[in-house]
Order: C-alpha cells, then structure tokens, then sequence
C-alpha cells in the first residue's frame, strides 16, 4: 500500500480533499491502495451516476437557497463532481449558483456560512496583505475575483457576506470557460460596512465598524495590489461589486499598470454590446443607427454607453457623436451639460439640451431604439414607457439588466404584453418564456456570464498582460455572432445557456486573437488559437 504523502494522502484525508475526492467512484484497486476499503459504501460508481443522483437530489429541494447550498457543499467536498453537475446543465444550474440566488446567499451569508473559502483581507491587517495573500495553498494565482462588498447585484451594503459574489463569478470562469478552478481565488476586502443591519447581526462575520473612505481606502487597495503583482505576476485581478465612488477610480488607477478589468463596468458594457449587434439583426438596422437611452447613470450605465460608443467609432462615427447618441437618465433627471452635479465620468454623455424630469418624457424627447435599465431599482419601465418605445419603434429594444431578478426594471411579460409582443427583450436574471396570442417568446439573458468567463478564459492560454476596451468589443461581437436566425425568430439575442462552453471557447478564442495581435500575450503565438484554448480547458473527469 502507498504511504501517504502531501500529494497522496491516504483514508479519509484523501476524501476530504476536494480536488481529489472521487466519493465512490474511487476503483477497487484505488480503495486499496488509499487505505479507503470500508470508508466507503461498496459500490464503485461512475461520475455519470453520481451526476444523475445529485440531479435527483437537487430536482426535490422546492426552495432556490437550499439547493445553492447543496451545490456549494458539493464544491467543498468533491470539486470534480461539482463542475460535472454544473457543466452536465448549465441552463438549470447558473442560476443556482450565481444570479439570482446567489443575491439570497450574500444576504443570509453568515446564518449560512459553512467552512472557509478564498481569502478575508481586513483592513485591521494593513501592512500585512502580502503575508495574509501567502497563506492560500495554490502558489500560482491566475485570477482573483474581489469585492468590498459595498454594492452587491442591486442589494447594496452586504460587507463581508459579499464573498458569494468572488465564489459564484470564479466558479462560473470554470463551468462556463473551462479555466482549471486551481488557478481562481475569491477575495474580500473588508473595510467595514454601513449596513446598520448587518452591524447589530450577532452572526455577523465581518469587521464590526463602518466604511472607511479616502485615502485610507486608497492605501489599503494599493498593498493589495502590490501584494498580488509580487505573489502571483500572472494574475489578473476582476474588480466586482464595487460602489461608483470606488469602481470607477479604482479602474482608472490600475488598467493601464497591471491586468485588471471591472466586470461591471466593462463585462457589463460587453454583454450589452453583444445584444445591441443581435438586435440590430433583427431591425435590419446598423449599430450606428442606435439611439440608446440608459435609466440610470453610474458605473455601469457609463461603461456600457462608453463600449458602445467606441464600437460606433470603430464603425466610422465620430466619437464624440457616438456618444451623444448614448444619453443617460438618473435619479436627478436626464444628465445634460447645465446640470452641476455630474461626476467626470459621465460628463462626455452629457446633453445639450434642457433638464428632463422623467423618463417617459425623456423617450419621448430624444427618440432612443433602446432602453437600458442599470438602475437597480425595480418595475421602473412601467406601462406607460414600454408604450412610448412601441409607438416610436416597430421593434423597441428593452433591456432591463438590473439584477437580481428581484431587481429587474420590467419583467419579460411586461415588455411584451405592453408592447403588443414587438419587443426585443433581454434581462440581468432569468424570466420564463411567455406566451401572448399564440405566440411563443424565450426572454434572452443579458448576463455577463457571455463575457467574463471567456475572457478569463483568453487572459489564461496567453498569460495577459493587460485588459483592454477592444477585447470587450471583440467579445461582444464573438457572442453576437453565435445566435443563429432560429434563435432571432423566437426573440432571443443571446445564444443560450445549454451551449454556453461551446459559446465561451469561441469568444474565448477571438479574444485571444486580439490579445496575440495587440502584442500583450506572454507566450509565443501557436498556428492554431483555437488549438491552444481547447488544449487549457478543465474538463470535470477524475484524476487517475
């Protein structure tokens, strides 16, 4: 029998081994040679069975929450079969694992917090990041996903229970993309939180103290990424769920100094591109044709109308048109050049016509083909505004992106019922196809899964050494055109999830293209990309 080493444990150190763990698809001569005889029911299964039963397990739980646990502790326990599980039927289980249930779990996170996973960074270990970061047992780090917990989905404030966002987005870099889940690790930056609730909650698990802001934040950030760039050179850093105040400097601070990217305000920007250009299929009608009016007019709204913009640039318009074609609504009304209050980031969507108080008469003003919601707030594309796109448009482009689905402007039935079934319509979380006089529709999901997990994929096969606008674009087309005229026919833009890694090595692939031509790859460019991409991706098979 092989006596147990760090890399061969033996009996049930081995089956508390997440990457190791094969639960009773261990062979008999494994079971053996492990010390596992008896540990174990003495039945060998194959992985196919144990899919099969956790898929029975899980089609009996009737409430979201429980199966997102049973989920996340069959990650904690056997990782192969988890990602089995998930890639078996992405469709059924994205949702599970990220939005929407996963806005639940940050909200309950600590009355169900299980057993540790990624990395806490508090801020009373200033000074001390580079040892704390030294404690994670994979030494070479490709991907961190972080948050401060600050604006978590449209949830706001969740501190420390913002963890569930870095876990969810990393597991989907792997289910979606194939990028091996040993390179991935979920980080917290814990500054405090504002969140009264939160702070009064006994099970609380973050610092006991509000946020802090300035410079001290600032610094704070700044030893984190120092502390990245020393242990793990290669990794890339993906900026999630942080407030405008923070998301936007923060981004303009580090993407042109180390591989960084904001899923909100660039995968965001991207997945709504990609729906644009799939749209635009549908009208018969040029991305420069658009005019797109966005309710609400931070991070997320400026980075989508900027991607956008740079799109209709590359397409021959000038730039600065193209981004008055891009105009934005937020809760002090239609952002235009009079107004006093708007940050510089927002100030090239600035108009230059008169203050509009509402939104409707913002649509009726300025005319836009589509309508897209980051607002966070919901049901605020009401009956009235859904009418006023269908009378200016035959087909109006409704996008309510804000998630979770708790969140979203409008609901799928809404769009079309409102719009007599002439909408084009997709959402941030997923709605159930609707059927108005006859007629069959299949809500597309503007989700950002389209575009982040592809590009984690792209940044992984050729080590990266930046992020750049172009590679969103070019992700945003990639997507668009996967989705065939028998998807555009039932009103859906994106391809759909039962495909989404065959639809993200593509993308993937493309972006490494641009990574290669751009001269930011760290290794030698192969004959075939594509090669390479499929050559890096997990697949969820047992070790031997």
């Amino acid at each position: 029998m092989r006596g147990a080493t760090a890399a061969h444990p033996t009996g049930y150190e081995r089956l508390r081994n997440p990457r190791l763990n094969k639960g009773t698809a261990f062979t008999e001569a494994e079971r053996r040679a492990y010390g596992l005889e008896g540990l174990l029911p003495p039945a060998v299964t194959k992985i196919e069975l144990q899919v099969a039963r956790r898929h029975a397990e899980i089609a009996n739980l009737d409430n979201d929450l429980l199966k997102y646990l049973v989920l996340t502790d069959l990650q904690a326990r056997n990782e192969t079969l988890f990602y089995a599980v998930l890639m078996s039927d992405p469709a059924t289980y994205l949702p599970l694992v990220y939005t929407p249930t996963v806005g639940e779990a940050c909200q309950k996170f600590a009355h169900i917090y299980r057993e540790a996973r990624g990395m806490y960074l508090p801020l009373t270990a200033r000074g001390r990041l580079r040892e704390l970061l030294g404690h994670w047992p994979e030494k070479d780090v490709r991907f961190i996903v972080v948050t401060d917990g600050e604006r978590i989905l449209g949830l706001g404030d969740l501190g420390a229970g913002g963890m569930g966002i870095p876990i969810g987005k990393l597991a989907l870099y792997t289910a979606c993309a194939g990028v091996p889940p040993q390179y991935c690790l979920p980080v917290v930056l814990d500054v405090g939180t504002n969140n009264t609730v939160l702070l009064e909650d006994p099970f609380y698990l973050g610092l006991r103290q509000n946020r802090v802001r300035g410079a001290e934040y600032t610094e704070f950030v700044d030893e984190f990424v120092a502390a990245v760039q020393a242990l793990y050179p290669k990794c890339c850093i993906q900026w999630e769920d942080f407030a405008n105040l923070n998301a936007v400097p923060i981004l303009a601070r580090y993407r042109d100094k180390v591989c960084t990217y904001n899923d909100d305000i660039q995968g965001t920007a991207g997945v709504a591109l990609a729906g644009i250009l799939a749209a635009s299929r549908i009208t018969g009608t040029k991305l420069t044709d658009q005019r797109l009016l966005f309710l609400g007019g931070g991070s997320a709204g400026t980075g989508i109308a900027e991607l956008i913009s740079l799109a209709m640039a590359r397409e021959g318009l000038d730039i600065a048109e193209a981004r008055q074609r891009n105009a934005l609504f937020d809760i002090n009304g239609l952002l235009v050049s009079s107004r006093t209050d708007l940050a510089d980031f927002q100030k090239p969507f600035a108009q230059d016509r008169p203050p509009i108080g509402t939104f409707v008469e913002a649509v009726k003003a300025l005319r836009p083909t589509a309508i897209i919601g980051v607002s966070a707030v919901p049901k605020l594309f009401t009956h009235e505004i859904i009418e006023a796109m269908a009378a200016i448009n035959e087909r109006p482009i409704i996008f309510p992106y804000s998630n979770p689905t708790s969140r979203s402007e409008c609901s799928a039935e809404e769009a079309y019922r409102w719009s007599e079934g002439r909408a084009i319509f997709a959402s941030g979380s997923p709605f159930l196809p609707v059927e108005i006089a006859g007629k069959h529709f299949v809500p597309g999901q503007g989700n950002n899964v389209y575009i982040f997990p592809a590009m984690g994929m792209a940044i992984f096969a050729t080590e990266a050494t930046r992020v750049t606008e172009d590679m969103f674009i070019t992700a945003a087309q990639a997507v668009a055109e996967q989705v065939t005229e028998a998807d555009l026919a039932t009103g859906l833009i994106y391809p759909p999830q039962s495909r989404i890694l065959e639809a993200s090595l593509h993308v993937a692939e493309r972006v490494a293209i641009e990574i290669f031509d751009s001269g930011l790859a760290r290794v030698t460019r192969p004959d075939d990309v594509g090669a390479l991409i499929r050559a890096k991706a997990y697949k969820p098979v047992y070790p031997e």
